[in-house]
């Protein structure tokens, strides 16, 4: 049979046979696989998943050659794929294996810095990101053609060791649309592709909000006295207050004064009122009042036998 000849029709539940034996083949040999699944006819159920293979349909480049992948990938021909930094490598089972490696370019710097621009402020949470459940204009600005996250075929770089002249072969196809399976099960693998931080998105959360906001009125305020009136608490002075600290009151002089009115110095007062005094002649002849109980010194009391 010649390079041009048809191959003969195999049905779809074939296919799915000679997969799972190449497939257990490969495990046999201890090659670590993963290979892409899907159950029923839908290729992609998530947010990310659908928009990765609806940007693959958008472009007229392959719009005749992705419909031919889609077959492979849903009878489960892509037997491993992997996704990587910049690049997708693949497995994918025809009428021999395959080996597909698709090359993509990475978000430049200004670009992603102009999507996180944009959607500074909208987005606070990584899970509603990965989860694809975050304002419409927000996840059409990510996806948005030519400058979003998705690649386009100028960025996309495509090979298959297979006989196909084209490009874009039904293998590559089936390893396009099994990148958007896989996302359905891990979405955080986009940013990895496209060799961006998912967390820069968040970091910008909330920004413009803290740099527009306004400072508090002087009036809305709370002073540390009003705080303490409100809670009934005592506020400790700050070390740099102006307020001056009030010292203990000073010991009054007339202390003294006051001890004299005490009950016992009342009583001593008015035992030295009491006692007898007396008049005593002194040499020059003057009389002296003196109590009992005063010293007579250098007087000398007049003798009865005196003239």
């Amino acid at each position: 049979m010649s390079y041009f000849d048809w191959h003969p029709y195999v049905s779809v539940a074939e296919r799915r046979r000679q997969a799972e034996r190449k497939l257990a083949k490969l495990r046999k040999k201890g090659q670590s696989v993963a290979p892409v699944t899907i159950e029923g006819r839908t290729i992609a159920k998530t947010f990310w998943g659908k928009s990765w293979c609806t940007n693959l349909e958008r472009y007229s480049d392959y719009a005749t050659r992705v419909p031919r992948g889609r077959t492979y990938v849903r009878n489960g021909s892509v037997l491993d794929l992997q996704i990587g930094k910049g690049e997708v490598v693949a497995m994918v089972a025809g009428s021999s294996l395959y080996k597909i490696k698709i090359t993509i370019a990475p978000v430049t710097a200004a670009r992603w810095k102009a999507i996180c621009r944009d959607c500074a402020g909208a987005i606070d949470s990584l899970v509603e990101l990965l989860q694809g459940r975050l304002a419409k204009g927000i996840m059409d600005r990510v996806c948005r053609e030519g400058d979003g996250l998705f690649p386009s075929p100028r960025e996309i770089n495509l090979s298959c060791n297979c006989p196909d002249w084209a490009d874009m072969c039904k293998h590559v196809a089936a390893a396009l649309y099994g990148v958007g399976a896989r996302l359905d099960e891990s979405p955080q693998l986009l940013f990895v592709l496209r060799g961006v931080d998912e967390n820069e998105l968040l970091a910008n959360a909330g920004q413009d909000l803290a740099l527009s906001g306004a400072a508090p009125s002087a009036a809305k305020i709370l002073d540390d006295s009003d705080v303490a009136a409100l809670f009934g608490l005592e506020m400790a002075e700050s070390a740099d207050s102006d307020t001056v600290v009030p010292t203990a009151p000073k010991r009054r002089q007339g202390s003294r004064t006051r001890e004299a009115t005490t009950p016992a110095a009342k009583k001593a007062a008015a035992a030295k009122k009491s006692k007898p005094h007396h008049a005593v002649r002194t040499k020059s002849g003057r009389k002296k009042t003196v109590s009992s109980g005063a010293s007579k010194e250098g007087v000398r009391p007049r003798s009865q036998h005196s003239a």
